[in-house]
């Protein structure tokens, strides 16, 4: 077997990582050999290959769910927003500078094609399949002629598509039709059918109206999946999340303690690998909520500022919105606050930033003996450590180069009372330091908290990719997506006007 599989989808947020993840792991169940490719990313969640190359955190759960180990030809080009014009250009692991939306995709990115395919072919030789992901819509008119991730390595690599639309918003058979009919004849060929995406009620009642998708466009429906909670792991952020909806369901289990811990996540601009928290929220009596004001702060066990891709500019946001007062003051009455990566650097006492905002010498909050200065190259690591007497392993994405001049050290950083801080991410995932440092949280904010013993984060993950596994394996048509990866789009998939305008 050498196939593959192209999974688009309607819009953003359609699901497309879930479902591609979910592909993965049913494929890896049945024996085999499989990888996740996503030609182009666009998200500020990202992860460290073993070799120390930057992909999208997404492809790093779907390499999960294949089991196999993430490398950067998994996701070849991750751009990674520093606003809303104009974004890092990451390739094959490394940044290679800033760019404007329209100076790339007037362009740089047509150029990227063939460094994509190579990527691409690279995975498929030493693979049995590859699923790949597609980005927003395959229907983007205006962006069709320099697309890399959509119907442009579909074409190049001569990809079947699969094309997933999320029911829970509506419209869901009207986007189906429109995006086919869209496409030029050459990219519809290609389209070889549609996989419905969070159902609720009964499956009968929407029969009727698939058979009449089939009939106007002659394309199979390869299955319905039902609405699952809980199932949003790693995925994309694009360049907002939402303040109340960000972290996964947390567990249902009850508290072992008497207390549950309340934990903040300070919703900083840019906000960046914000699955850090994950983690903490998946512990049996942890909530966490993120927040943008400074009385949600009152009640919180926890206040942490996480990583971003802008940390002069969180900096001007914590102080515009009362935040950095309210934490100092936390600070200064011994109330545990924990800053990571970008969130660290901006707990110092000065940046001098000539790259990421070029804003020079900033005054930090002054919480944490450090000094920062950014480099042009950046940091990309994956440390391993001990703290609080516990083994500790994480990864590293920065261009800020901390000096600590005093305080405890704490995973390369510092701690000073119950301010700590560092650049480690995913250090919370080691579930042995996760449990020590929340009862040195709980102790400090007199909660009667106690970590369960047995949370493992790893097993809680690998639960989930077998739910999404599951998801496929018992209900999309798989004998029929079988022969999708394995053969390709149907031959004589009729053509729906008026397709690509000229």
């Amino acid at each position: 077997m050498n196939g593959g599989l192209l999974v688009a989808g309607t819009t953003s947020d359609a699901g497309k990582s879930v479902v591609t993840a979910g592909i993965c792991r049913w494929l890896v169940r049945q024996g085999v050999k499989v990888a996740p490719f996503k030609a182009q990313n666009m998200s500020l969640n990202s992860f460290v290959t073993r070799e120390g190359a930057e992909i999208g955190r997404a492809q790093a759960m779907q390499a999960q769910a294949c089991r196999v180990e993430p490398t950067a030809h998994m996701n070849p080009v991750l751009l990674k927003p520093g606003g809303e014009r104009s974004s890092q250009v990451v390739l094959l692991g490394r940044p290679v500078g800033e760019m404007s939306a329209r100076g790339y995709h007037g362009g740089r990115q047509e150029r990227l094609l063939g460094t994509v395919l190579d990527s691409l072919a690279e995975l498929r030789a030493s693979h049995d399949a590859v699923i790949c992901e597609g980005a927003g819509s395959p229907a983007e008119i205006n962006l069709r002629r320099t697309d890399i991730v959509n119907m442009g390595i579909a074409r190049g690599a001569g990809l079947p598509v699969l094309v997933v639309g999320d029911i829970d918003r509506g419209g869901v058979f009207a986007s189906f039709f429109g995006t086919v009919a869209l496409l030029a004849p050459e990219d519809q060929a290609l389209v070889a059918g549609f996989l419905v995406n969070k159902f609720r009620g009964d499956v009968s009642l929407l029969e009727p109206g698939l058979e009449m998708l089939h009939d106007l466009t002659g394309r199979h429906t390869y299955g319905v999946l039902p609405f699952q909670h809980g199932l949003g792991i790693d995925e994309e952020d694009g360049l907002r999340v939402s303040l109340r909806g960000t972290v996964r369901e947390s567990a249902v289990a009850p508290p072992v303690g008497e207390d549950v811990l309340r934990i903040a996540v300070c919703a900083v601009p840019l906000m960046s690998n914000f699955t850090d928290v994950d983690a903490l929220a998946a512990e049996p009596g942890v909530v966490v909520r993120f927040v943008d004001r400074p009385e949600e702060l009152a009640d919180a066990d926890l206040v942490i500022v996480p990583g971003t891709r802008g940390t002069v500019r969180a900096l001007e946001w914590l102080r515009e919105r009362g935040l950095a007062d309210a934490i100092a003051r936390r600070a200064a009455e011994q109330r545990p606050v924990l800053g990571i990566c970008g969130g660290f650097q901006l707990l110092g006492e000065h940046i001098e930033d000539d790259v990421e905002s070029r804003a020079g010498h900033v005054d930090g909050l002054g919480l944490l003996p450090v000094r920062v200065r950014f480099d042009r190259e950046k940091t990309l690591a994956r440390p391993v450590g001990e703290a609080l007497g516990e083994r500790v392993e994480g990864y590293e994405i920065h261009h800020g180069v901390a000096e600590v001049t005093s305080g405890e050290p704490f995973l390369d950083g510092c701690r000073v009372g119950q301010t700590w801080g560092t650049h480690w991410h995913g250090s919370l995932e080691s579930d042995g330091f996760r449990r020590a440092f929340l009862r040195e949280v709980a102790a400090a904010a007199g909660r009667r908290f106690v970590p369960a013993p047995d949370t493992s984060f790893a097993a809680l993950r690998e639960e989930q990719l077998d739910r999404l596994g599951d998801l496929i394996e018992h209900h999309a048509d798989t004998d029929a997506l079988w022969r999708l990866i394995e053969s390709g789009a149907p031959q004589g998939l009729p053509f729906i006007p008026p397709g690509a305008p000229a």
